[in-house]
Formats: C-alpha cells, sequence, structure tokens
C-alpha cells in the first residue's frame, strides 16, 4: 500500500505499507510526482506501518528514476516519519544528513501531534 494525499499547497502526506512490486512501485513513484507538482518549500508526513523491503524489481523502477526524485525531493524542505520501527526511524534521519536541504526527522506512531508541531515549526 502506498497512497498520496495532498494536505495542503505545501504538503504531502503518505501513508505506506506492506511490500511493493514493480508495478506498484510505478503507480506510487507516479502518484507522488503528480501530487508534488507545484510544491514549494513542501513539507511531508509518512506513516509508515507493516513495512516490508520492496522486490528486487520495484528497486530497479526506484533506481531508474533516480534523477526525477531527486529533482521532486528538491521541493521539499521538512519531512516527518512516523514509524514504531527504530531502525527505519535511523535510516530516515540518515537520509536527512545526506540529502542537501531536506531535514527528516522521525517519531514514533503515538507521537503524531509531536510530528505536525516539528513541521509547522521550522
Amino acid at each position: 500500500m502506498f497512497t498520496v494525499t495532498r494536505v495542503a499547497d505545501n504538503r504531502l502526506d503518505i501513508e505506506f505499507g506492506g511490500k511493493l512490486d514493480s508495478e506498484q512501485m510505478k503507480a506510487a513513484l507516479d502518484e507522488l510526482s503528480s501530487k508534488a507538482v507545484d510544491i514549494e518549500n513542501g513539507l511531508m508526513l509518512y506513516r509508515i506501518e507493516d513495512f516490508a523491503l520492496p522486490t528486487l524489481s520495484a528497486i530497479a523502477v526506484e533506481l531508474s528514476r533516480i534523477p526525477e526524485l531527486f529533482k521532486l525531493i528538491r521541493r521539499f524542505e521538512r519531512a516527518a516519519v512516523l514509524c514504531d520501527k527504530q531502525w527505519i526511524q535511523t535510516i530516515s534521519e540518515l537520509e536527512g544528513k545526506l540529502i542537501p536541504g531536506l531535514s527528516i526527522k522521525a517519531f514514533d506512531m503515538n507521537q503524531v501531534d509531536q510530528a505536525e508541531w516539528w513541521l509547522a515549526n521550522p
């Protein structure tokens, strides 16, 4: 499952769970790209539940679209990640240190209010 909802002019909420195959990954990236059109100084709130590593073919789809994803990610300044798996939280915050201009902070699933506050108060 991968859903993207545009909740404001500069914000996307993304829900992710389960295992993605190549067709689902393509659809997910297409949806993300279309919903991010015209966003500047954007914010993202990720909810990650029931995470499973994507298939190898799904990873290949993602890798083939890296240039497009880098352009897309430049539209965003902050991302809050809600997840109860510590290793996903750690990787998310590390990713934020590696992507210039994007700050990522991870929260437990029950910390929705703190994640919303962090997104709204740079």
